[in-house]
């Protein structure tokens, strides 16, 4: 048996980055940037009021007065310029105009007719945004980078209609025993439902995967194989039971046939210390164990980094946390141990 360690580096050698394509901006979240996106304008391309308010010609102190002469809203702007003793008003989005100073908030102002009198000293530039306070163009959105919902929101804003994105990796799911039938038929006295594909495909998906559910493979050589075969076009294939040492465990005898070069068998690990991988006709594959639990870890440890591999993304191992455990627990063995928490 080999350690968790030696094994995540062993199944991360197994990944080849996946080519970049382009996709519209709408389907590009959980995808990975596979290329920096650079901004096609300035934004914000104008200082722009924080808030609604009135813009000044001057600072102003308690007191001071001004003449209204005008307005600036969001999507039209004023187009005259203020001299000191004038103001214009202004609401939160819209223009700064020429000659503007500085913005009064409209909670610090008293208004009668065309005049205004501040209730509160201003400072220059108060409740500005900058011109290019977000970003400006040509900066780019570096890659490679998970792409979240505030990173299509920025891109949008970045007047950007497509990325380029790593394309998804297509991962076949092959459940295996003779003990399993699918959600809503009627399990005989000793079999069970499969669960695991409908687990691992989620957790694939969610990770920016495409799942390919196949068959469930009944214990038999030769059923194995046919499901095998339909794995064409898979850049990984996954297996869930069968892969320990048990008469009917036929996953890594079937898949040597085929041509499996395996890269290890056994973790030091608990659950999941059947677990196999290695490459099958240069497509990279994974041997999970049954055991629904087993199967999950297994897939957080091993499965999970190896797509973000195969995405391009840095630093694709599980990230540890330390917590302090409510109950004492017995000293470990000379497997690691994963325990639910």
């Amino acid at each position: 048996m080999i350690s968790v360690e030696e094994a995540l580096a062993r199944v991360l050698a197994l990944a080849t980055p996946l080519p970049p394509e382009s996709v519209p901006l709408r389907e590009a979240s959980g995808r990975v940037l596979a290329a920096p996106a650079l901004a096609r304008l300035t934004q914000p391309p104008f200082d722009a009021s924080a808030m609604d308010g009135y813009a000044l010609g001057r600072v102003g102190a308690t007191g001071d007065s001004f003449t209204v002469i005008g307005e600036s809203g969001a999507g039209h702007g004023f187009a005259g310029e203020l001299s000191p003793d004038q103001a214009i008003r202004i609401f939160t989005g819209a223009p700064l105009p020429q000659g503007a100073a500085t913005i009064a908030i409209q909670e610090n102002t008293t208004a009668k007719g065309a005049q205004i009198t501040l209730t509160a000293d201003t400072a220059a530039r108060d409740n500005i945004r900058p011109r290019g306070q977000d970003f400006t163009q040509g900066q780019p959105l570096a890659a490679p980078r998970l792409l979240k919902p505030n990173d299509v929101a920025l891109l949008a804003s970045m007047n950007i209609p497509k990325v380029t994105v790593t394309r998804r990796p297509i991962v076949a799911l092959i459940g295996t025993g003779d003990e399993l039938v699918m959600p809503g038929e009627t399990p005989g006295p000793d079999q069970i439902i499969a669960s695991n594909n409908f687990a691992l495909a989620a957790m694939v998906e969610a990770a920016g995967a495409e799942a390919r559910m196949l068959p469930l493979a009944r214990d038999t050589e030769a059923d194995l194989r046919m499901v095998f075969s339909l794995t064409d076009g898979a850049d990984l294939i996954v297996t869930s039971g069968g892969a320990s040492v048990g008469d009917h465990d036929l996953v890594g005898k079937v898949a040597a046939d085929l041509g499996l070069e395996r890269a290890f068998w056994k973790i030091a690990m608990r659950p999941g210390k059947p677990l196999m991988a290695g490459k099958l006709n240069g497509i990279p594959m994974l041997g999970l164990p049954g055991n629904p639990v087993s199967a999950i870890v297994c897939a957080h440890l091993f499965l999970l980094p190896l797509l973000r591999a195969m995405q391009g993304l840095p630093n694709p191992a599980p990230q540890t946390r330390r917590a302090r455990l409510a109950t004492d627990q017995p000293a470990n063995g000379p497997r690691t141990h994963y325990m639910r928490a």
